[in-house]
């Protein structure tokens, strides 16, 4: 299983970055996680549109899922448009992103499966378990199982016991670090700083930690402190274009 970083900046992107997205490869399917603002430029630059095969949505903040509405166009909108795409969320939580078109404009590019929170889902070879995590929005975390690999990702989540429960025994568990150590009082039940990624990671006996989500202006080089004083194992923090092999 190889995971490419295609943005990793929380609320809005940065100069020349992007915020959330996610391109976890096995076994030839690529499956693409939370498509942010600005990922569709950083995907193409990887792969055609039509080379997606599925889309995660962990929630349906835009920073997570706004750049779907290009990455169908640029399906839909060709001469020899592919298959349509199979696409994951929670139910409603993509009603604004696929109301940005003409009703019908993209309505054969895509095929919306929703779930539940805690379903089991088969994407292509992957396994997947989710799990609803706290957010001011509903929010599934997703686990990720190709063989003996397991990934584990919280979209965005405020402290809970179910984001160890989630990543137990992961080998990367790439979770929402929005702040580096402390969280600003009105956002404490819906988001996560670097330290708590860390006591979580610790928590589920994660092999490897990355914080995604930095809010732009974060300093990663102490979010990697904050979540080193917490967890003992290796910490990265998600930049474009990283890719990780995890097998």
């Amino acid at each position: 299983m190889l995971l490419t970083i295609l943005g990793g900046c929380g609320a809005w992107p940065a100069a020349g970055q992007a915020c959330s997205g996610y391109l976890v490869e096995h076994e030839g399917f690529r499956l693409l996680v939370d498509p942010g603002y600005a990922t569709v430029p950083r995907l193409l630059e990887r792969i055609t549109a039509d080379q997606v095969d599925a889309v995660f949505v962990s929630h349906g903040h835009p920073d997570h899922c706004a750049d779907l509405n290009p990455l169908l166009r640029a399906r839909a909108l060709r001469d020899d448009p592919p298959a349509p795409l199979p696409v994951y969320s929670l139910p409603g939580a993509l009603d604004a992103v696929l109301a940005l078109d003409r009703p019908g404009m993209l309505s054969g590019a895509y095929i919306l499966h929703e779930f539940v929170a805690g379903d089991r889902l088969a994407i292509g070879p992957l396994r997947a378990q989710t799990r609803l995590l706290p957010h001011s929005v509903p929010n599934a975390g997703i686990r990720l199982t190709a063989g003996e690999r397991v990934l584990a990702y919280t979209g965005d989540t405020g402290p809970s016991p179910d984001v160890a429960d989630l990543a137990r025994g992961a080998d990367l568990l790439l979770a929402e670090a929005t702040f580096a150590d402390q969280v600003p009082r009105g956002a404490r039940r819906h988001l996560s700083s670097a330290r708590q990624a860390g006591r979580q990671a610790e928590d589920a006996g994660a092999r490897h930690l990355l914080l995604t989500h930095l809010q732009p202006g974060t300093d990663a080089a102490a979010a990697r402190a904050a979540a080193a004083a917490e967890y003992a194992g290796e910490i990265g923090v998600a930049t474009l274009g990283l890719t990780i092999d995890l097998s």
